[in-house]
């Protein structure tokens, strides 16, 4: 009976480190912008919350292109590049946006950038090139002017949005 006890009482003392390592485990974020949690990964879904730019969370799943977080006002899904994998800092947070849009990891390193991420290894293995398509969407692009006068043409006007400064030679 004695060693029951003395096995049960360590079994016990065992489950709080499981717990903890787990825990442990989990990664750390920090929010690029301000963004929306939604109740599923798709862009579609309920949104149940939202957090601000700079706030600390918790990763705790990744799907595709969406990261599943535990932020201080609840949790949910959200957009990989709404997430800088690691916690805030105090320093230029600009910077950190502009690190992550051009694929730099801080290292010097170049990364994967926004238009191969959520796809797996062996799709980008399995990727050839293809002229036709390159062709097509360089057809797509307009400029300044063709933008501004689409915009006008539809009755759009132009917005400030928090966090963003004015830069001289932005859009009028």
């Amino acid at each position: 009976m004695k060693h029951y006890l003395k096995q049960a009482l360590l079994l016990s003392s065992l489950v709080p480190l499981l717990y903890a390592g787990i825990s442990v485990a989990a990664e750390k974020g920090s929010a690029l912008k301000n963004d929306s949690l939604r109740n599923e990964p798709f862009a579609d879904a309920k949104v149940t919350g939202s957090f601000a730019r700079g706030e600390n969370l918790e990763i705790i799943k990744k799907q595709g292109a969406w990261l599943q977080v535990k932020a201080a006002k609840g949790s949910g899904w959200v957009r990989l590049l709404s997430v800088k994998r690691g916690t805030a800092t105090k320093s230029n947070q600009a910077a950190g946006v502009l690190a992550v849009a051009s694929g730099r990891a801080g290292t010097g390193q170049v990364v994967s950038t926004t238009g191969v991420r959520g796809l797996s290894e062996q799709e980008l293995k399995a990727a050839k090139f293809n002229e036709e398509e390159v062709k097509t969407m360089e057809s797509y692009t307009l400029s300044a002017d063709k933008g501004r006068a689409f915009a006008k043409a539809g009755n759009l006007n132009s917005i400030a949005f928090k966090n963003l400064k004015e830069v001289k030679g932005g859009t009028q």
